[in-house]
């Protein structure tokens, strides 16, 4: 929570002064066209990618595939996407850093990594697992408000 704070507290700190140093340098004017500039060419890239990122995920769901790997970089898309968006410099070098595919396919490899899968199925035989004792544990229900 703290972390994230920072993040929206340092972030606009950080475009400003970026703003603030470029618009010294070569101009208000030019300083806005480039930050409309690099939003059109961002979501022009961003369209693309995920137009190819939607193709693969129908094509590994038509092979029976679960493209987790895709819709992780569908995520990352869209993050870069509004990133993009948010006037500024610094937010515009993340957002192009997500479109760059294999920057995009790093993250996601990570993050991939980094995943712990739960076996989510309901019915006979099925259980919670415990994280400090790796047990199964496992029991009965009924409703209160049945005969």
């Amino acid at each position: 929570m703290r972390v994230l704070l920072l993040i929206f507290i340092i972030v606009p700190i950080v475009e400003m002064w970026l703003l603030l140093q470029v618009g010294g340098v070569i101009g208000a004017v030019p300083t806005i066209a480039a930050v409309l500039l690099t939003a059109m060419v961002g979501l022009a890239l961003l369209r693309r990618q995920g137009l190819s990122t939607v193709l693969r995920v129908n094509q590994r769901m038509a092979s029976g595939e679960l493209p987790a790997q895709e819709m992780l970089e569908g995520i990352v898309l869209a993050v870069s996407g509004a990133l993009l968006l948010t006037p500024g410099f610094f937010t515009d070098a993340l957002g192009f850093a997500g479109l760059t595919p294999l920057l995009r396919q790093w993250l996601v490899a990570r993050l991939v990594a980094r995943v712990k899968v739960f076996d989510g199925n309901v019915g006979a035989g099925a259980g919670f697992r415990d994280e400090k004792s790796h047990k199964t544990l496992e029991g009965e229900y009924w409703r209160e408000d049945e005969p």
